[in-house]
């Protein structure tokens, strides 16, 4: 005994359902193909980060970002650097595979080929001016005239904005002895008696800025003018430190100090993947927005970039917070559901409407080939009134019987067995007819 289901497979024709379905077969691969050109590929597990110099806070942050990565399985490098120019250079040069770096506010001289963005502000990046005591009370650039100063190393932003700090004093390299010490070297060097004074950006808990608020001998330069630098230079800002903000106890400083400072962000390439952004978004919120000698809690980070786009992922995340998926799931899952989502895009727009549509061509093109046979009937049914007597009952017969043997012969579902004996019977019909009006046999 034949098993039901193959009894209904065969009811139903090969030649009508490969010509119902294979169009709407192709359709859809043409759906999930034109999806497939729009899923990112998986994020990369790995994050190349340049931040800067020995000691400084880029490294003590990106310490930070590593530990937080690490928890959703994203390998954070860190590669050295002189600075924001450097770090620049590499985002820049396609032949390294830079993904993101510091960049302090004013280092960047946009270029029109760019295609750098923005992750937002991080925090204030004040200019600290260290200077020997013996120097006496210094509140102007232009005391340092014929001085030995240190204003860091090449490709770093320190020297990037000491140099045009000093050019606007109208104080020329020739005026000054100029060093490229920086970082944890400064120190150092101010004990051996090296540099008598110092540029460093950076803050409070930079090791470099550290060590020089507390190496005895030193003081700070307490900017009047600061004020004045920041309308001729937008990207700084004028900050106070207050009396004993570094140590109550020795009273350090002894008096509110005027400091100049400048934004750090973080800049990425416009190809990094947007998981990892997000990501980086995440880590950038849970390392900066504690509060501190120069900002409040949750000030930092924020949507602003003066220099580069801000990114379409920290736009959204400024706004939004996290991603919808990354609030309930690892982050390893969430990217997988965000990218498949695409591909259920042609399952819901396309695949569903035509399983809806597919049955409904199916039983037209039956019914089709049905009422195609009725057209024949109907013909010979009209010559048959005109004149009877063209043919022979036995040709007739003939054209008739033809029809029938298709419609024997016809493949299809149970659930027009009742079309097919209407047809039959009107057939009968027509064979009564000739019998009836045709008299040569």
């Amino acid at each position: 005994m034949k098993r039901p289901t193959l009894r209904r497979l065969r009811e139903y024709s090969p030649r009508d359902m490969l010509v119902v379905g294979l169009p709407l077969l192709l359709l859809v691969f043409a759906g999930f193909w034109l999806a497939s050109r729009y899923i990112q590929p998986a994020p990369p597990d790995t994050l190349i980060l340049s931040t800067g110099g020995e000691g400084g806070a880029y490294q003590r942050f990106a310490a930070a970002y590593k530990d937080i990565l690490s928890l959703q399985g994203i390998r954070l490098v860190e590669r050295p650097s002189a600075g924001s120019l450097e770090n620049l250079a590499r985002l820049r040069d396609p032949a390294t595979d830079t993904d993101a770096a510091f960049v302090q506010g004013g280092a960047a001289r946009v270029q029109e080929n760019d295609e750098l963005l923005s992750l937002g502000v991080l925090y204030n990046e004040p200019l600290w001016i260290f200077y020997r005591a013996e120097l006496g009370s210094l509140t102007q650039l232009t005391e340092l005239r014929g001085a030995r100063v240190a204003i860091g190393p090449e490709g770093s932003g320190t020297r990037h904005l000491a140099l045009e700090l000093l050019h606007a004093n109208r104080l020329e390299p020739q005026q000054l002895k100029l060093r490229k010490q920086g970082g944890p070297e400064l120190a150092s060097a101010f004990m051996k008696g090296q540099v008598d004074a110092a540029f460093a950006v950076g803050p409070v808990e930079s090791a470099t800025i550290w060590t020089l608020l507390h190496t005895p001998g030193l003081r700070l330069l307490n900017l009047s003018q600061a004020e004045a630098y920041t309308r001729q230079f937008p990207y700084l800002s004028h900050l106070i430190l207050p009396r004993g903000a570094i140590d109550l106890s020795t009273d350090s400083p002894p008096q509110d100090t005027h400091l100049l400072a400048t934004q750090a962000t973080l800049v990425v390439r416009d190809g990094t993947h947007p998981a990892l952004i997000s990501l980086l978004m995440q880590a950038l919120s849970e390392t900066h927005d504690k509060p501190g000698i120069f900002q409040k809690t949750g000030e930092f980070p924020r949507a602003a970039s003066a220099d580069f786009p801000l990114a379409p992922e920290a736009e959204r995340y400024y706004k939004s917070g996290k991603p919808l998926l990354q609030r309930y799931l690892p982050f390893w899952a969430a990217t997988l559901v965000d990218r498949m989502i695409v591909m259920l895009i042609p399952l819901f727009a396309i695949l569903i409407p035509l399983m809806r549509i597919a049955p409904g061509m199916y039983n037209w093109r039956i019914k089709s080939r049905i009422y195609r046979r009725y057209g024949e009937l109907k013909f010979i049914e009209v010559e048959l009134e005109a004149d009877p007597g063209r043919l022979t009952r036995a040709e007739w017969h003939e054209r008739v019987d033809a029809i029938e043997h298709d419609v024997n012969h016809m493949t299809m579902p149970l659930t027009f067995t009742d079309m097919v004996y209407t047809l039959r019977m009107h057939i009968g019909l027509v064979r009564k007819a000739i019998d009836r009006n045709v008299t040569a046999p």
